[in-house]
């Protein structure tokens, strides 16, 4: 360890030795690649502005390199990790590492899909390496789910930060794009090599920066109806709406009188759209015979 890192941060001897005492393998399955680099945690605190009165919510710590880092920097953090054997060592890790601040330290023995509540004060930021497998399901999850999170800094596949990040008209402008915008304002944060991972992944990882808007999108459409159409939209999204809307309206016609009364096009594509046009063709969504 060089004399600049601070013995409380997990360099890449420490990452192997614990894992080699706990006999862990990071697994495929779970997508999960641990970062051993104290640099790139450190980076991570200081990109996501983590404020010393933050609560942080951190999904999938691992051997908890980015933990440490985020205690260092936040009032207090709850992390949640779904491995049996991972979730046992991290208390103690947080106490050998970290012990004046073990007790700012909560554990969540849990599937991040199926979380809930948190034990604690309401969680105020995200920061989380999420597993490449599960990144967009469980970042919208969260965000669904804790509304006090103001601030989400997560780590993914480079190709899942250029989706989240996308703006309408580009070509990798999608699904995760629109949802993730429906509460944030998204942007891409920086990008991460491969070394600083063990195992080292076969795909460049990014940084994506997600600030919770400050008025949630105007309209009388509620989440679930507005995310229908955003999904049957990109169901067939080479298709224009009027067609890729025909199953969610009833009829192509049905969807050409939604789009016309939204202000959208017939002949556009979900790929031309704001997550506020989506919002305006679910309320007009017609009513369907019984």
């Amino acid at each position: 360890m060089s004399t600049t890192e601070p013995d409380a941060l997990l360099g890449p001897a420490d990452i192997r030795e614990l894992a080699a005492a706990l006999g862990v393998r990071p697994t495929k399955q779970r997508g999960q690649n641990f970062v051993i680099d104290a640099n790139t945690v450190r980076r991570i605190v200081r990109t996501a502005e983590v404020r010393p009165d933050d609560v942080v919510v951190e999904v999938g710590p691992g051997l908890g390199s980015l933990t440490l880092a985020l205690l260092e920097a936040a009032d207090r953090v709850v992390a949640v990790e779904i491995d049996d054997v991972l979730a046992g060592a991290l208390p103690a890790t947080v106490a050998a590492r970290l012990p004046e601040r073990a007790d700012r330290f909560a554990l969540v023995h849990s599937d991040a899909m199926l979380v809930r509540e948190l034990p604690g004060p309401a969680p105020t930021a995200l920061v989380a390496n999420l597993p490449y497998n599960v990144a967009v399901p469980v970042l919208l999850t969260m965000l669904e789910r804790f509304p006090t999170i103001e601030r989400t800094l997560v780590m993914v596949q480079a190709e899942v930060a250029d989706r989240l990040a996308a703006r309408p008209g580009n070509k990798v402008y999608g699904v995760p794009s629109v949802k993730a915008n429906w509460y944030a304002d998204v942007k891409r944060a920086g990008s991460i090599g491969r070394t600083v991972f063990w195992p080292a992944p076969n795909v460049d990882s990014g940084l994506v920066s997600l600030v919770r808007r400050a008025e949630p999108v105007r309209t009388t459409a509620s989440r679930t109806e507005v995310f229908a159409v955003v999904d049957a939209a990109f169901a067939q999204r080479r298709k224009t709406l009027r067609a890729a809307l025909a199953g969610w309206a009833g009829s192509a016609p049905a969807a050409e009188a939604a789009l016309t009364a939204a202000g959208v096009s017939p002949q556009a594509r979900g790929e031309a759209l704001t997550v506020e046009e989506f919002a305006a063709i679910a309320e007009n969504k017609p009513e369907l015979p019984a």
